[in-house]
C-alpha cells in the first residue's frame, strides 16, 4: 500500500475492487505513541484484559477521527485456543478494539466521561488473519454524535493492508 494514499491496490486486496481507507494513513506517524493503555482509564472504563488498546497514536483536533495500536500478543488469553497450533485474533475483539477507539473518541469531548455501551454492529467484514506478533492499527472516523450516542466506521490495518471493517453505534447507558 502506498502510504500516501491510503488506498489498496488491487493487487494488494486480492479483490476486483479497490478499497480506500477511512482517511489518509500518509499524513499521520504511525511510529507515535500520544496515550497509553493507562492514560485511556481516564475516558474508557475497560480494565484489565478487556482493555484491548495499547496506545492513542493519533487523533483529529476535532475528536472525529482517530488512530489507535494494538499490539497482538503471543501470551494473550486467546493464543491457546483460537485456534490451536494457529491462532488468530478473533474478529469479536477487533470489532471491540474499534469500538474502544469509538469510546474513547466519544468521551474524550466530554469534562467527564460517559458509559456508552454498543447498540449495534453492522456490515462487519474480516479480510485476513491477524495473528501473534502482529501490530493491529485502529482507524476510526465519526459518522454521527450527540450528547447520548454515537455512530463510527471502523477498520483495522496490518502492515498496510485492510483486515476488517465495520460500522459501530453506541449509547450512554
Amino acid at each position: 500500500m502506498s502510504h500516501g494514499t491510503g488506498v489498496q491496490t488491487d493487487a494488494e486486496t486480492g479483490t476486483s475492487g479497490i478499497k480506500p481507507f477511512l482517511f489518509d494513513l500518509g499524513a499521520i506517524d504511525l511510529s507515535r505513541r500520544t496515550l497509553s493503555r493507562q492514560d485511556l482509564e481516564r475516558w474508557n472504563p475497560h480494565r484489565d484484559r478487556m482493555a484491548l488498546l495499547d496506545w492513542i497514536v493519533w487523533k483529529s483536533d476535532d475528536h472525529a477521527r482517530g488512530v489507535a495500536l494494538k499490539h497482538i500478543r503471543n501470551d494473550a488469553f486467546w493464543v491457546s485456543g483460537h485456534f490451536p497450533g494457529r491462532p488468530m485474533f478473533p474478529g469479536v475483539l477487533m470489532v471491540e478494539c474499534g469500538a474502544q477507539l469509538g469510546s474513547f473518541l466519544y468521551n474524550v469531548r466530554f469534562e467527564k466521561p460517559k458509559l456508552a455501551g454498543f447498540l449495534r454492529i453492522e456490515d462487519a467484514t474480516f479480510r485476513a488473519a491477524v495473528v501473534p506478533g502482529d501490530d493491529l492499527f485502529l482507524l476510526c472516523q465519526e459518522v454521527k454524535v450527540s450528547a447520548r450516542r454515537f455512530i463510527s466506521d471502523i477498520q483495522g490495518v496490518v502492515n498496510g493492508r485492510l483486515v476488517f471493517e465495520s460500522r459501530i453505534s453506541g449509547m450512554v447507558i
